[in-house]
């Protein structure tokens, strides 16, 4: 058991760090640049790169020396293409994807803001010829030219001789840093796992701050996690008791006028949709009868409605999965013998039945927990509980993606922890059940 339990979480540990990459990389795909999301369309430079700085989103995505940085303008020529503060001298004409420069043209890129102790280089995507810094380049076809700059100048300058024609589709400005390994990637395993320099000399699940209000999120989480396992714990326990217990009673009484009744009940509990069971119980509980509150923490008056809303929305479900495996039970030679003695109905339904059908009863209740957490998503969005679904929502409408990522990676947590507690559950219920270390 100890050295299955000790595989099973080494596992578990390359499972929260590949959930970990594949977060990274969509959040990195979908979200784009974090500074213009939060900072918005008129944000200076200044306030852009120190932004940028702050949160490593300036950084390379997983290896290389080439930061991105605002102290001076990027641009893309084409059609319609607008470039704040560059300039365009002389002849200059804009076709499809660039622009061409004739007869001593040039383009002028002008410095935002200065940071002598920068390392800045260009890239300039280009074809003809260029002359920078008084030294010519010839450039047959499209190449991209790498060329260094001096972060003091106020003014850089891309032209082409009197005699030439030069087209420019991008030009780009990167800062060079020491150490190619100082990525977005590093840094996103890093709040995973990391070292200190004091006792315990590791940390783990440092995600740092939230962008909007640069709280710490290990913070947050703190306070939010109680409202939630608060709220979840008692519908977890509450749907799972009482939807065995229904089930059990509609199995005594197998097609009788109450297993019926139950059965009738439990489709009808699943075909309503969860947001019926909020809204009406608002509407009746809360405003109409005014028997609980409908928004805010304050103590356990403010968890009644939600829990029983909870435990009533996935009840008939449960009902309906828990009465198939029990009937399914029934024509077992256990039950059989155990009848053949006469023994009593309840030693027949709660001691071999119910023993005996464990096992989906914990595959089920398993697969239902990590879930509650999405549950608890639209609960506390509802009646505005100050838990982990509140927060991610309040964090996906501020566009907060340090603090998604952080609830992304609790989430796989709990789905990893809830399947090593199966399986473990698996072998102390049936002892038929060996788990294997190998």
């Amino acid at each position: 058991m100890l050295k299955y339990v000790v595989r099973r979480i080494g596992y578990s540990i390359l499972v929260i760090f590949g959930v970990a990459i594949l977060t990274f990389v969509l959040f990195h795909l979908a979200a784009g640049d974090p500074a213009a999301a939060v900072l918005g369309q008129h944000a200076t430079p200044v306030e852009v790169e120190e932004l940028r700085t702050e949160m490593g989103a300036d950084l390379p995505l997983f290896f290389g020396f080439l930061c991105q940085t605002e102290a001076f303008p990027d641009a893309t020529f084409g059609s319609g293409q607008s470039n704040p503060g560059i300039e365009l001298a002389g002849k200059w004409q804009e076709l499809k994807n660039s622009v061409e420069l004739r007869e001593g043209a040039s383009v002028i890129s002008v410095r935002n803001f200065s940071m002598e102790e920068m390392r800045l280089e260009c890239h300039i995507e280009c074809r003809g010829k260029l002359l920078y810094k008084q030294q010519r380049y010839s450039v047959d076809r499209w190449s991209t030219l790498k060329l260094p700059v001096n972060p003091q100048q106020r003014r850089i300058v891309f032209a082409t001789p009197c005699e030439g024609k030069l087209l420019i589709r991008r030009i780009r400005f990167y800062r060079r840093q020491d150490s190619p390994l100082n990525s977005q990637f590093i840094r996103a395993m890093t709040e995973i796992c990391s070292l200190k320099p004091d006792f315990p000399y590791i940390s783990f699940f440092n995600f740092g701050q939230t962008i909007i209000t640069r709280e710490p999120i290990n913070r947050i989480i703190q306070r939010g996690i109680f409202p939630s396992l608060a709220l979840m714990i008692p519908i977890f326990i509450g749907e799972l008791l009482l939807g065995v217990a229904l089930a059990l009673l509609a199995t005594a009484f197998k097609d009788s006028y109450l297993d019926r009744t139950i059965v009738l009940l439990s489709v009808g509990g699943m075909s309503i949709s969860y947001l019926v069971f909020i809204i009406f119980g608002q509407w009746f509980f809360g405003y109409r009868l005014s028997w609980f509150p409908v928004w805010g923490w304050g103590g356990v008056n403010y968890l009644i409605l939600p829990v029983v809303i909870g435990i009533m929305s996935g009840l008939g479900g449960g009902v309906r999965f828990y009465r198939t495996v029990f009937v399914n039970e029934l024509n077992r030679e256990y039950l059989r013998t155990a009848t053949a003695k006469s023994c009593s109905r309840y030693s027949i339904y709660a001691r071999h039945l119910l023993r005996n059908a464990l096992i989906p009863i914990i595959t089920r209740a398993s697969s239902l927990l990590p879930f509650l957490f999405t549950g608890s998503l639209l609960l506390e969005t509802f009646f505005g509980i100050p838990g982990l679904g509140y927060l991610g929502v309040e964090a996906l409408n501020n566009s907060d993606l340090q603090l998604l990522k952080a609830l992304v990676i609790i989430s796989a947590m709990l789905f990893v922890t809830v399947n090593l507690l199966t399986d473990i559950a698996y072998a102390w219920v049936d002892p038929r059940i060996r788990l294997n270390a190998k």
